[in-house]
């Protein structure tokens, strides 16, 4: 190997190392929110589970315009396995749905595709039991994806924008880097990152915990 070719790779390890040093730089230190399983639903729902005419009543206030309503409800998986006292949110959507972990899928006995709220086309199908009923939903249960809420200005400080994806560092003897968390925009959110208890119990984080964005 000649000088210049010795020079040419110095210039490219040198390089490398840079953007690998940019590239772990912390942007942002967010709150951790763990989010526990729960249910969105339609009035239509509402009323099939808990009676004609019945509205969900407010338990306490969340990010969004969203609340956790005092209302709950039992899931059912696949061989009637079941998980108890499901919170329901409000308020009501064009579309029920359940939000529940990889470990309460295997609980159900069902194959939830892990997805974004919202997104549950062709996801997994479960049914819901009520004090004055029962539903079935063909689709509708996910494994929420994690992501962060952030408000357009901390956006803006950061370089970022709705629907990007970043690299998240949290924990500390078991902490972790989480790869794969999407941004959320919206002038209704505060900064705070939303993980699931199997990602909360795995890397020994509790709620409010801080986060770093690299």
């Amino acid at each position: 190997m000649n000088t210049e070719q010795n020079i040419e790779v110095i210039t490219r390890l040198v390089l490398e190392a840079m953007e690998s040093s940019k590239a772990d730089k912390p942007l942002m230190k967010v709150p951790v929110g763990i989010s526990a399983r729960h249910i969105h639903l339609t009035q239509e729902d509402v009323e099939r589970l808990f009676g004609k005419g019945y509205q969900l009543t407010k338990k306490n206030e969340l990010m969004g315009g969203q609340f956790a309503s005092n209302e709950q409800c039992t899931i059912v998986g696949l061989k009637l396995r079941a998980i108890e006292n499901v919170r329901i949110l409000g308020p009501v959507r064009s579309k029920s749905q359940v939000e529940i972990s990889a470990t309460d899928a295997r609980t159900l006995g069902i194959k939830a595709p892990t997805r974004q709220s919202g997104d549950i086309a062709g996801s997994a199908p479960i049914a819901l039991v009520g004090p004055k009923g029962a539903i079935y939903l063909q689709e509708g249960c996910i494994v929420a994806a994690r992501h962060i809420h952030m408000p357009p200005t901390e956006a803006k400080t950061v370089g970022l924008k709705d629907g990007d994806m970043v690299c998240v560092r949290m924990g500390d003897e078991r902490g972790a880097l989480l790869e794969q968390v999407k941004i959320r925009v919206d002038e209704s959110f505060t900064l705070e990152m939303h993980i699931d208890t199997d990602e909360a119990n795995a890397c020994q984080v509790k709620q409010g915990d801080l986060a770093l964005i690299v």
